[in-house]
Parts: structure tokens; sequence; C-alpha cells
């Protein structure tokens, strides 16, 4: 399938700003699953340099500053994209009571000099947004026994996430702290990838957070609003000997050709939207994010996900 998506970002700012800087992750990545076929970024007012580069984790960055004083920017991106059906194929056919165990994993990800092995272990350390605890490898524990397969285990860890947590967007905030998360057991999907990640680490398995978009339908008999969608986030998680896997406790499931990848790091702080410095502007600034994933080619798999949370 190839989808279209724009993400328009518009901020108002009380006073002017003479000078910005700004980082942002909003191109989507190249990954073994989808191919970015053309992407473009405009900015307003005119930007006095851009330019893209690969960061750290392989994502695709985006640094851009203006120099003259401005009342408001828009950040547009729009991106072009295909998503193999190798993806869908690949998630029908896993067996996750198959392959390796927790114990197996653990005591590779200790032992084994492995090229994969040995990158995938910096996903075990505490990060700025995540950091490991007892409590949330308590809550963990339950599924994870040692004989038991990684996948089968984390597959169970989604679910749990997905049936003991309320999805509420006034609930927390970016700055919201995993403890408190864990225990008022509400958020959005940021705080679940986070929550399940922190549980992984815990317990010392390689988890990392991925930023996207997820293909929706509005209810039925009516149409889809211009803008109505929104950024999404999900993890992945290391096994020694199979790779990479991706879950999405907010809606309970494992991402297929409906999730489109745009960037990963350890955490929301790696790959957040925009990030930056301004001078001046005032002491307060209006936000609007508007988010468009439109389908352009149909394939034979072709179902989109409806009653989805984001």
């Amino acid at each position: 399938m190839i989808y279209t998506v724009r993400h328009v970002t518009h901020y108002e700012y009380q006073k002017p700003v003479s000078l910005c800087y700004n980082l942002a992750h909003l191109l989507l990545r190249d990954t073994d699953y989808q191919s970015c076929l053309n992407s473009t970024v405009q900015v307003t007012p005119f930007q006095t340099t851009g330019h893209r580069r690969i960061d750290y984790f392989g994502n695709q960055a985006y640094y851009f500053s203006l120099e003259q004083p401005h009342r408001e920017l828009i950040v547009d991106v729009q991106t072009e994209i295909r998503i193999h059906e190798s993806k869908y194929a690949h998630e029908m056919d896993l067996n996750l009571d198959l392959g390796t165990t927790c114990g197996e994993a653990l005591v590779s990800l200790q032992q084994s000099r492995d090229m994969a092995v040995l990158e995938a272990r910096e996903f075990i350390l505490d990060s700025p947004m995540i950091r490991a605890s007892a409590s949330l490898r308590e809550y963990a524990r339950a599924s994870f026994s040692r004989d038991r397969p990684l996948l089968s285990a984390v597959r169970e860890l989604t679910h749990r996430i997905y049936e003991e947590f309320t999805y509420d967007p006034a609930s927390t905030s970016i700055a919201t702290p995993l403890a408190e998360v864990l225990r008022q057991k509400r958020g959005v999907c940021q705080d679940f990838a986070h929550l399940a990640i922190g549980c992984l680490r815990s317990l010392g398995f390689p988890a990392r957070y991925i930023s996207g978009y997820l293909e929706t339908l509005p209810p039925p008999g009516e149409v889809k609003l211009v803008g109505s969608d929104a950024s999404h986030a999900w993890f992945s998680v290391f096994s020694p000997g199979e790779g990479w896997f991706e879950f999405d406790p907010t809606n309970d499931n494992m991402p297929a050709e409906h999730h489109i990848t745009t960037a990963w790091g350890r955490d929301y702080g790696d790959v957040s939207p925009i990030k930056g410095v301004f001078f001046d502007g005032g002491k307060s600034q209006k936000l609007k994010v508007s988010v468009d994933v439109n389908r352009i080619e149909t394939s034979k798999f072709s179902n989109p996900v409806s009653n989805t949370r984001g």
C-alpha cells in the first residue's frame, strides 16, 4: 500500500520571536517494512537555514532556524510512503508460543558477542524519560517466567496494559513520570509505550520507543475530517537470534501494514516531533497540530483499522 502523510505544526506567539533553532523528527524513515518514496518540508516564514541528516538511531532528522522576527511558525511536512505486504504476511505467520525463552534471552544478552545483541544492549539502559524500577519489574514479573517464550510474554504484557489501563488524554502530560502512570493506571499511547519499555528494561530486556502514525477510519456513515488523524506511539523488543518485534499496547496488537513508522529511539525525547529554543515571544504561545493519513494505493490485504486509540 502507498500512503500520503501530512503533518502540519502551527505555533502562534504572544510577541514576536526574534530567533529560533529547531530539530524535527517528522520525516519518515526507511525500514524493512516501509520505503519513503518522497518527502517535502515547508517552513513559514521562510527558514534561514535548513538541512537533513541521519541521527544516531538512523532516523531522518531535520534542523532549521529562523533568524528574523516572526509571530507564527508553520512547519508543513508531506511524505509519500510505501508499506510492504511482507510485514503483513510476517505478522500473520508468527507463532509467539515458539522461539527464544525469557531465560535463554537473558543469558544471551549477558554473554553473546553477536553484533546485533551488543547493539541492542544499549536499549536496556535507563534513558531520560524511562528508568528501571522495582515497581515496574514487579508489575511485569507475572508474565515472564524463564521457560516461557519471550515474545509470548511480551504479548501478554501488551494485553494487560490494554485491559488494566484507561486511555485518557486529560490524565497526563509529556512530563508525567512513569511511577504516576503506573499508580493511576491512566494515560495515552506515549505513556503506555513508556510503561511497557520500562517494564521490559526493569527485567533486563532491550526495548525501544517508536513514533509514527496509524491509519484509521471514521465511524460508519461519517466522513473523515481533514486534520483529524494524530501521531501514535508503540514499542519494540529485541529477542536474541530473532530480532526486533513491535507491539502496540494502546490497541492491543502487533503493528502491521496500518502502522507507519516515523522514528525510533530510547524514549519520546529522542524522537519528539519538534523541539528547540526560541528567543522572546512573550509568556504564552498557542500550538495547533493537524495530521492526515490517506491511502492512495490499496493491496489485496487492505483492511483499515477502526475504533482505535491513538
